[in-house]
């Protein structure tokens, strides 16, 4: 449940930032597609770089939502903890990305 909690709190930041970005109306739900989208307007470097080192990760939080729906499929402690790193620096780049702790800071 952890997993896909996860999954889910990274899908809808990735959404948030996608509206913010003036994209509205996504029926897009894997995070590496919001993450393409994300760099595919900005052309941040941060963003197609963590999509790169992160690519096994973000895989296997899509597929712990995927699975969540239909296998009871469970994940160590240690994993979860990982996807937990992954999808904080993802937020932390994407915020750089879309200028978003610019505007907190200022």
């Amino acid at each position: 449940m952890a997993a896909f909690s996860l999954e889910q709190s990274l899908q809808l930041h990735l959404k948030a930032f996608l509206l913010k970005l003036g994209v509205d109306h996504l029926k897009v739900r894997g995070v590496r597609r919001l993450l393409e989208l994300i760099h595919e307007i900005t052309g941040h470097g941060g963003v197609e770089e963590v999509m790169g080192r992160f690519s096994v990760e973000l895989g296997a939080l899509e597929d712990a939502y995927i699975t969540s729906r239909y296998i009871a499929r469970e994940y160590r402690l240690e994993d979860v903890e990982r996807f937990k790193k992954v999808v904080d620096e993802v937020v932390r780049v994407v915020e750089e990305a879309t200028g978003r702790r610019g505007e907190e800071e200022g």
